[in-house]
């Protein structure tokens, strides 16, 4: 269960795009045509799978205070989460040029429909964001750090597959010439955040904790008992 709650609440609730805005400038600039939109979107899904694992290995056995116990005793006081920054931008980078080699060697076309955008990706606030958001709430395993990258990789591609859908069909729509172009993405943007919020509701059931059955009925028991003591009581002082 805590796979699923944290697959579909990475997509819906916290999703990159509507939930903290970032990867927008990619998001904004990319989002013109689907099958750029759609790339775009892979590549994203891909990095974050990789990184995001990638850096919570470095998190816990590498940086954190006290991450460096396994190579002896003597290494457990050292805090190294000053190179947080510099280690997860290491790994981002050196996974985006991978991505781009690939993609220009088995996708041409789409390497250059995507241009500049696509080694950008080292550099997309969505990417980094991923991992600071791992190791700032704490993922505990490996497993649910693939999750994470997996899961907000899929929000930010459904984010900007959506907008880039909306976008092909405004191109026929009657827009007013002061919202032509990114005004209007920046309103449908805005709206299909409010959307996205609906969703905050979907894991919040739950939460409260089931009384026993057995302990249920001792207490009724003791309810009743405690109900027909006051009824005699009110009856002695009412024959007094």
């Amino acid at each position: 269960m805590e796979h699923i709650e944290l697959f579909f609440k990475s997509i819906f609730i916290d999703n990159m795009i509507f939930a903290t805005f970032l990867g927008m400038c990619s998001y904004l600039a990319v989002s013109k045509k689907v099958v750029t939109a759609v790339g775009l979107g892979a590549a994203v899904i891909f990095v974050l799978a990789i990184t995001v694992p990638l850096n919570w290995l470095l998190d816990v056995y590498l940086l954190k205070d006290g991450a460096l116990a396994w190579l002896g005793p003597e290494y457990a006081q050292y805090d190294l989460s000053f190179l947080s920054f510099i280690m997860f931008i290491a790994t981002i980078a050196t996974m985006v040029q991978l991505v781009e080699i690939v993609v220009e060697k088995f996708a041409p076309a789409l390497y250059n429909s995507l241009g500049i955008f696509l080694p950008l990706i080292a550099v997309n606030c969505a990417i980094l964001g991923g991992s600071l958001f791992m190791q700032s709430r704490e993922i505990q395993t490996l497993g649910l750090a693939f999750n994470y990258g997996v899961s907000s990789g899929i929000g930010w591609f459904l984010a900007i597959l959506a907008i880039a859908a909306i976008r092909e069909k405004i191109r026929y729509s009657n827009v007013p010439p002061p919202l032509r172009g990114l005004g209007i993405t920046f309103i449908i943007t805005g709206l299909m955040a409010i959307g996205f919020m609906s969703f905050g509701g979907m894991l919040t059931g739950g939460d409260e904790e089931e009384v026993p059955t057995e302990q249920s009925a001792v207490v009724k028991q003791v309810e009743i008992k405690k109900d027909a003591i006051d009824i005699a009581k009110n009856e002695t002082e009412i024959t007094e």
